[in-house]
């Protein structure tokens, strides 16, 4: 379907259901818009939803020189796949009285901050959203079983690379390695990430122009 905010809103409300919790992944590229429809949905759910982006779970800068994976930042084994698996299974199953403190990802540091996001158990929805919601290896396998359901976001690929440059020229890369970085890493994870659209119980396409 094509994005239409109000039928998302209706479809992510119908998740709704009082004394139980649910989750909706928002899974797609990079560059797609996950994060902003993410947020969309969020607002427009007043106050019954909130958001747990897969990002906070993003291996720190220092693990990731050790382990020689800088240059592939954002590739799925540079993610604490195993970490975010077990925080969506605190999620589906919160205790009565206790906040559950779910990490955020600072694009200003480029760097994941625990703690950051405070989700009350009287939340019946949490909205996350990542690149790897729907693949199939490794640890990130048992997440689509922690999620209710799990929308890919699909954009038109030129405007999501121009996109995506700009991003990492704003985030402070010079223009020259953005498109580097663009073409050598992002473009590699949204051709993993694309194998797992069959998937989705929901494919949109969204428009970035504009």
């Amino acid at each position: 379907m094509d994005l239409d905010l109000d039928r998302l809103v209706g479809r992510a409300r119908s998740l709704v259901a009082p004394g139980r919790r649910r989750i909706l992944g928002i899974a797609g590229p990079p560059g797609a818009g996950k994060s902003t429809l993410a947020g969309e949905l969020v607002a427009r759910l007043d106050g019954q939803a909130v958001l747990v982006p897969m990002d906070g779970f993003h291996l720190a800068g220092r693990e990731l020189r050790r382990l020689g994976r800088a240059e592939r930042k954002g590739a799925p084994d540079t993610f604490d796949a195993a970490g975010f698996a077990a925080l969506l299974g605190r999620l589906r199953s919160p205790e009565p009285g206790t906040v559950i403190y779910a990490p955020d990802f600072d694009r200003s540091l480029e760097e994941a901050v625990a703690g950051s996001i405070p989700v009350d158990p009287e939340v019946p929805l949490v909205v996350t959203e990542g690149n790897y919601l729907l693949h199939d290896e490794g640890a990130w396998a048992g997440v689509a079983d922690l999620v209710d359901e799990i929308w890919y976001v699909q954009a038109d690929d030129e405007e999501r690379v121009r996109g995506l440059v700009e991003r990492h020229v704003r985030h402070g890369k010079p223009r020259d390695r953005a498109e580097r970085w663009v073409r050598e890493s992002d473009e590699a994870d949204a051709h993993l990430v694309a194998a797992g659209r069959m998937r989705a119980d929901l494919v949109i396409t969204r428009a970035l122009a504009g």
